[in-house]
């Protein structure tokens, strides 16, 4: 029972560090097509500085747990900065569409983590739901920059949704 404990915490740890290293390649890839020429850069690199702070959380506690990373980081580098640079290449309201799918999930996928936790780990427990505010926070930023009038907003939304949950499903596991 202890082992399955550990096991489960382990998967969480593993996928949240995924989940962020994801986001700095959106992000990376949000701004190598943006960059300061739109006033929503300035936006975005803050998400960025946020999704970095979260990351380097993530890998601090791996390393303290003893957690190995996802298999398919190399490919989570290639995917989620091709992701943010097609959304970007789309337009800036095609990049915050992005930014509220992805982060619809990671509120729900945060607050699945946070009831299974319960207060068995209430140093993790508080480490999700501050970086599950700060998500929130970012989705109702895109949200104001006019995320749903992007071109095709709810097939665009429905895939990088259905991605995530891939991506999600994934990197528990390998």
């Amino acid at each position: 029972m202890i082992a399955n404990r550990a096991g489960a915490k382990a998967s969480m740890i593993r996928v949240d560090q995924a989940g962020e290293y994801g986001a700095t390649r959106i992000y990376a890839g949000q701004l190598a097509m943006l960059g300061d020429r739109h006033p929503m850069g300035r936006e975005i690199a803050h998400m960025a500085e946020q999704e970095r702070r979260h990351l380097d959380a993530f890998d601090r506690i791996m390393a303290e747990r003893g957690v190995r990373p996802t298999a398919l980081q190399p490919f989570w580098n290639v995917a989620g900065f091709a992701l943010g640079a097609v959304t970007a290449a789309i337009g800036p309201k095609a990049a915050m569409a992005c930014t509220v799918a992805v982060e619809t999930e990671i509120d729900a996928h945060y607050r699945e983590q946070l009831a299974e936790l319960g207060g068995s780990d209430p140093a993790l427990s508080e480490m999700i739901e501050e970086f599950r505010l700060e998500e929130v926070e970012h989705k109702e930023a895109a949200l104001a920059a006019g995320a749903e009038q992007a071109p095709a907003y709810p097939l665009l939304s429905a895939a990088i949704r259905l991605g995530c949950r891939a991506a999600i499903a994934l990197s528990k596991r390998i």
